[in-house]
């Protein structure tokens, strides 16, 4: 640290001695004392403008670089998020959805994909219903599922970046909330009606949620890390075709 000081220290005096011999120089060649410091006087009104624009481009670039810099480790905590809970969620579970097949057709995203396909499937999930049967599932099973990575969550939400993205958070919490709904019932068989409808909103609301944000991130994956994006494609939980092996 004091290094850096010293030869910031030695710049701007190399600078200030470059600029008065240059001064000099003029004065020596030209004569004109008048004119030279008028000239000073000139540049010195404008320094203020001059600090200001170059302060508020230098906060700007700064400001700019950091949002990416979050947005990049955002992304890598989403990544671990699907690799860890979503996909299984997306894969093993959505057969609690009743339209189960027609929202599957909307995530069968393939290599061929382009930006406009990601909006379309986004604006069908934003104006679809989608309508949940506890019946078609295995709670026991998802109750299982979530348990085990309850400790996971926890350290999701841990995570001080996440305040950025109010969406993701929303889809962590709906996610610790049906965890918890499902581990506050000691068994999951021959509940009432009314308590099958409760569950049904909580499943419905994870799932309202992951789509939108599985769709975006593989938008990302798409742009920014293609390799990613193949795996991710070849292992597309609502793909039935989907295969890892590279053919």
């Amino acid at each position: 640290m004091k290094r850096f000081h010293l030869r910031t220290r030695n710049l701007a005096l190399l600078l200030l001695i470059f600029s008065l011999l240059i001064y000099v120089a003029d004065y020596l060649l030209f004569g004109r004392a008048g004119d030279i410091v008028s000239s000073l006087m000139g540049n010195l009104a404008f320094l203020p403008i001059y600090v200001l624009f170059v302060t508020l481009m230098i906060e700007k670039i700064l400001k700019e670089r950091e949002r990416v810099a979050l947005l990049r480790k955002l992304n890598m905590v989403i990544g671990v998020f699907f690799s860890e809970v979503g996909t299984a969620l997306l894969g093993d579970y959505s057969v609690f959805l009743q339209n189960h097949g027609d929202l599957a057709a909307q995530l069968r995203v393939d290599g061929s994909w382009l930006p406009s396909d990601f909006r379309k499937a986004m604006a069908f999930f934003k104006k679809t219903e989608l309508n949940v049967d506890c019946t078609k599932g295995d709670l026991a099973a998802l109750k299982a599922f979530l348990l085990g990575k309850r400790a996971f969550l926890l350290r999701l939400l841990e995570n001080q970046s996440l305040l950025e993205h109010d969406e993701f958070t929303d889809l962590l919490w709906a996610v610790f909330h049906l965890t918890e709904e499902l581990d506050a019932r000691h068994q999951l068989v021959n509940l009432p009606q009314s308590d099958l409808e409760h569950l049904a909103g909580d499943i419905r609301r994870v799932f309202a949620s992951l789509t939108r944000e599985w769709l975006r991130y593989m938008e990302h994956l798409m742009g920014d890390y293609p390799y990613l994006f193949s795996l991710a494609v070849r292992t597309n939980p609502m793909n039935p075709a989907a295969r890892v092996e590279v053919g």
